[in-house]
């Protein structure tokens, strides 16, 4: 790392300094190596005299070579502004971050010709939005699309998990250190996600702890680095629609898919279809934005070779999910009867059973 380098880790580490802040000092001093040598009064100038302080006593006692020793051996990667893995559009961001702290392969990525779809949502989500959140996280991963999201519960686990599932790299942006698991229910997504190729990624040191303001920068960095962002489901107060409100800000494109009136986890979706995103009901309204429809992945050759039978229970798996109770009577058939089709077609990939035991479409 250059000694430039060391004055950004520097700056990223201190407390108080934010991206804001930092080019704040930067247009006044014009360089990261002039702001580590200003005198305390014309920093306070700047900044303030209470945050002054703090610079000029953190920067005294800040050691950049063993910090950098130390995340070298965590296997964390520093990318300053500077560096020519950072990401660029995350670069064009009026208030991009000092450094990103990076685990995983960077080399895996190609930042100016991929495809980065942010897919985010409530961490409660219902049978419905679970559903949808599947089936479209899988056929982006599996369209070559990077899913990007935050390792939050509900929404954003089911979207990487789709991704690791299918063999695919995704990206999770934390709102802590990228060493800090967070939340410890996600460990072993955690691990997945490198295990595949991916990225976790957080603008704050790799030991920073989580703190509420954390999540509402991170949101701003999964639509920042994605051309688009999908939310799948979620609450009109709910963190997904502040990630909406930065996409729309940051010129990106919104994706909701339209949601039962009846559920408050449909405020989100069904108020930003009200004010123009991009309605989804398959995944080829997300890729013909740019360029890359894909073929169904259940064919009317995979339908027109079923029994009957098979056919009709498809058709009622299609309008919603079952249990093999509610199906059996639906057909008038028994259990016994059922269960032979139901473990065929499970085989077959065209129906599988969600987190709660009912049937659905598969989503494979």
């Amino acid at each position: 790392m250059e000694m430039r380098d060391s004055y950004y880790l520097t700056l990223s580490y201190c407390p108080g300094i934010g991206p804001v802040t930092f080019d704040l000092l930067c247009n006044h001093f014009g360089s990261v190596e002039e702001i580590l040598k200003a005198p305390l009064q014309e920093l306070s100038r700047v900044i303030g005299s209470n945050l002054a302080r703090q610079l000029v006593s953190f920067r005294s006692s800040f050691d950049s070579e063993k910090v950098l020793q130390s995340l070298a051996k965590q296997q964390v990667t520093v990318l300053t502004r500077e560096h020519s893995s950072y990401p660029p559009q995350l670069a064009q961001l009026s208030d991009a971050p000092i450094c990103l702290y990076v685990k995983g392969a960077i080399s895996n990525f190609d930042w100016t010709s991929e495809l980065f779809i942010g897919v985010v949502g409530t961490r409660k989500p219902t049978e419905y939005g679970t559903q949808i959140t599947r089936l479209l996280s899988r056929e982006l991963a599996q369209a070559g699309t990077i899913i990007v999201s935050g390792l939050a519960l509900g929404v954003d686990a089911l979207a990487h998990q789709e991704a690791v599932q299918a063999g695919k790299k995704t990206i999770a942006f934390m709102g802590c250190g990228v060493n800090v698991i967070y939340p410890s229910a996600n460990t072993h997504l955690y691990h997945r996600i490198l295990e595949t190729g991916g990225l976790i990624i957080s603008e704050f040191p790799p030991d920073a702890l989580t703190l509420k303001g954390h999540f509402v920068a991170r949101n701003r960095l999964i639509s920042g680095l994605s051309q688009g962002v999908l939310i799948t489901e979620g609450l009109l107060q709910s963190g997904a629609l502040i990630t909406a409100r930065y996409a729309l800000a940051q010129g990106k494109d919104v994706f909701a898919p339209p949601a039962p009136i009846t559920s408050d986890f449909s405020g989100a979706p069904n108020l930003l279809l009200k004010e123009g995103a991009i309605l989804v009901t398959e995944v080829n309204d997300i890729l013909r934005e740019y360029g890359k429809d894909k073929s169904r992945t259940t064919s009317s050759q995979d339908i027109s070779s079923l029994t009957h039978e098979e056919r009709t229970l498809y058709q009622l798996l299609k309008q919603e999910s079952f249990t093999s109770d509610d199906l059996a009577r639906s057909l008038n058939i028994s259990v016994s009867e059922l269960l032979p089709l139901l473990s065929s077609m499970e085989l077959s990939g065209l129906i599988q059973r969600n987190e709660i035991g009912k049937y659905q479409i598969g989503v494979a």
